[in-house]
């Protein structure tokens, strides 16, 4: 009498069969653990939580509408000003908390020295936000 296992059958042969009652036991244990478990799982407690919003105050920064014609002359907000009063306009500009940006419409036959002076001003003032008006060309 043997109690033991071998590979082998008493004919000599190997078992081509798989045990499956250890398989069987496991996932028995483990369906009845996951039964137990997910009612505690999903016990919650209930809570009248205070509301509060989380998106952070936008401050949309006030559009400066800047022009220079063909001539050469400039406008600040459709106001004619002349290119001396343009710095000290700049000036406080940049001191706004938060600053304003520039929209810069240029006419189409203005000279690039009068764009580059002006592009040159708002950066020694430290403006940073530049943006050039264009009108939407034919498709």
């Amino acid at each position: 009498m043997s109690f033991g296992t071998s590979d082998f059958d008493d004919d000599g042969e190997v078992m081509s069969e798989i045990n499956m009652t250890p398989l069987v036991d496991v996932m028995l244990v483990l369906l009845i653990i996951f039964i137990i478990t997910v009612p505690v799982i999903n016990h919650a407690v209930k809570l009248d939580l205070p509301k509060a919003s989380s998106q952070p105050e936008q401050i949309k920064p006030e559009k400066v509408q800047v022009s220079i014609k063909a001539d050469g002359s400039l406008s600040w907000n459709g106001e004619t000003v002349a290119a001396d009063a343009l710095e000290p306009r700049l000036a406080a500009a940049a001191t706004r908390e938060p600053q304003p940006e520039i929209h810069l419409q240029v006419d189409r036959q203005a000279q690039y020295d009068h764009v580059a002076q002006l592009l040159s001003a708002a950066s020694r003032h430290g403006l940073g936000k530049v943006a050039f008006v264009t009108e939407p060309g034919a498709k």
